[in-house]
């Protein structure tokens, strides 16, 4: 620690400053206001300031030094702890709250108060929802009782929840808003490719209301369910969401969504990537206009029949970087040819009479022989499963396109002009010879002039948005959701939606320190929970997590160490405060 002397005007004013490292870079922070010349004098009784100051600075370092040699705690063995005492607290959620903070959240909360006068602390209930759905995703009244779990106690009460809740969804298109205008500050936000998908979360009950609707599950629930639409950008981050009833056709969702996004967020300029489920023509004609693009997955198997057959025609293919047309049933399958993707386009004119504008779109197919492994891999553990049923067959009429059941037959055997009792099973080899014509193939429709390698790659990135739903609905148990309110549960999904922001900021300040992929989704929230300090007495704390690279990658990340083998009240308090930056 040392002494940092300030002039505004005619004052004189007195820091106590210490050096710290954040991501990698040497910076210093204020640890104590010490006034100006005239307070000192005033409160301390001394002549010279500095002089005061000074010495002041010098015997915080002798304290720091001898704390830093022993510490000896008075335990007893004849003591019992103090009845109803809690001794153990979780600090993993300081690394989150230093994010929180970083991203103004807690002004934003003060924004809404002036808006609606209310009593209750909005800025700890919702920190302490964002950190219960990445530390102890639970119910809303679980989440209150485990908040007392962390080290920094709430100052709220479960009724205070639910009533935040209400004014969380009220705000939530401002909370977005706001999260991707402070969110720039922190990283290079890029938004000239969005990547929109949906899906749906279930609820446990079997009551429709409101946004709670029977519609199409993705996990073949028999239960009402609701649907999101996400917006994320090519950086990796959440953008903006929407939550619409259950039974609503996914693709009327993305223009509302996009028309908020233009309106609220002043974007007017990028690409939007989706899924074939989402490429229908008036989504691909409302990114057709100004300085708007799409690229998009397309069905090969629901091209019309001429189009279909010039994408599967083995000649015509292109290398990138090559002259040379290629023949597919020329190209040998070894080595060298495995990570080759060889494509082929066409030009496509059309027009949009609604918007009086021409409507051309570029059709890109590519190949792969790894690719075409891969899917013939996945269908031949496919028929594998499929056999397994031909010995007991049942619900074969229950049949999905991924589903092994689409590869066996029912024949019903006839004698005489009648149907017979008995029914014969089989694998389908037509069905099994169809698939197999497209394997290898891919195709993506787009408006974008473009190298087609490059369009390519932007298509495949969609992992990312597909590997946020996963987290939300595993990590942060997103589902099932108990709720029964409307705006509760547009709340719920608010809070889901910040808390998977926060942690893929996280995510990239650790990515920036080590190499790429280094620790995983399930490694880091893993970590952070078990993250944990025990306090001895009225002394301190002493940690109680094991100590890794991936926890010394935090600590630096953050600027602050929760890992010291011993820390004092004062010790713990300074590490609060700076991951609040203040």
């Amino acid at each position: 620690m040392r002494l940092s002397i300030g002039h505004t005007g005619t004052n004189t004013h007195y820091y106590v400053i210490q050096s710290v490292t954040r991501a990698g870079k040497h910076s210093s922070e204020i640890i104590e206001k010490l006034g100006t010349a005239e307070e000192i004098k005033k409160k301390y009784h001394c002549k010279d300031a500095e002089a005061w100051a000074r010495a002041y600075v010098k015997e915080l370092n002798q304290k720091q030094k001898d704390t830093q040699t022993k510490v000896l705690v008075p335990l007893h063995t004849h003591l019992q702890i103090c009845s109803g005492q809690q001794n153990s607290f979780n600090v993993g959620y300081l690394f989150l709250q230093k994010i929180y903070y970083d991203l103004h959240i807690p002004y934003l909360c003060k924004k809404i108060a002036e808006k609606h006068k209310f009593t209750y602390d909005l800025d700890s209930i919702l920190s302490r929802l964002l950190y219960g759905r990445i530390l102890f995703p639970s119910s809303k009244r679980s989440c209150y009782q485990q908040a007392a779990d962390l080290l920094e106690q709430p100052n709220f009460e479960l009724q205070h929840v639910y009533r935040a809740l209400s004014l969380l969804a009220e705000e939530s298109d401002f909370l977005q808003e706001r999260l991707y205008k402070n969110s720039k500050k922190l990283c290079t936000r890029k938004t000239g490719i969005l990547y929109y998908d949906c899906t749906n979360y279930f609820f446990e009950t079997e009551d429709e209301e409101g946004l709670k609707q029977y519609g199409y599950s993705k996990e073949h629930r028999p239960s009402p369910i609701v649907q999101m639409g996400l917006f994320m950008d090519a950086s990796g981050l959440p953008l903006a969401f929407c939550i619409n009833p259950g039974n609503t056709s996914e693709q009327l969702t993305l223009k509302p969504l996009e028309e908020q996004i233009l309106r609220d967020f002043e974007l007017s300029r990028f690409v939007v990537c989706t899924d074939a489920g989402l490429s229908s023509a008036a989504n691909r004609m409302f990114n057709n206009v100004r300085e708007r693009c799409f690229v998009t997955t397309q069905s090969i198997k629901m091209l019309k029949a001429p189009l279909q057959k010039w994408a599967l025609d083995p000649s015509g293919w292109h290398l990138q970087g090559s002259d040379k047309t290629y023949d597919l049933n020329q190209v040998e399958d070894n080595e060298e040819n495995l990570n080759k993707v060889f494509y082929k386009q066409r030009y496509m004119e059309g027009y949009d009479e609604e918007r009086e504008v021409s409507f051309n779109q570029t059709l890109m197919v590519t190949f792969s022989l790894k690719y075409k492994k891969y899917l013939r891999h996945l269908r031949q553990q496919q028929i594998e499963r499929a056999k397994k049923f031909l010995d007991h067959p049942k619900d074969l009429d229950k049949t999905t396109q991924n589903n092994c059941k689409r590869f066996i037959r029912k024949t019903s055997v006839t004698k005489d002009g009648e149907v017979a009792k008995k029914t014969v099973y089989s694998l389908n080899q037509a069905a099994i010879e169809r698939e197999e014509r497209f394997d290898g193939f891919y195709a993506v429709c787009t408006n974008l002039m473009d190298d087609p390698m490059e369009i390519i790659d932007v298509n495949r990135r969609r992992w990312e948005i597909e590997e946020s739903f996963r987290m939300m609905k595993h990590e942060f148990k997103a589902r099932p959701v108990f709720l029964k309110r409307d705006d509760r549960i547009l709340a719920h999904f608010t809070t889901c939606f910040i808390a998977l922001l926060l942690y893929r900021l996280l995510e990239q300040q650790l990515e920036r320190q080590r190499r790429k992929g280094s620790f995983t989704c399930e490694n880091i929230v893993h970590t952070l929970r078990k993250m944990r300090v025990t306090r001895l007495g009225d002394a301190g704390y002493v940690p109680s997590y094991t100590r890794t690279d991936l926890t010394d990658a935090l600590h630096d990340n953050a600027g602050f160490r929760t890992d010291f083998q011993f820390m004092t009240d004062k010790t713990m308090k300074g590490v609060c405060r700076r991951s609040k930056n203040l």
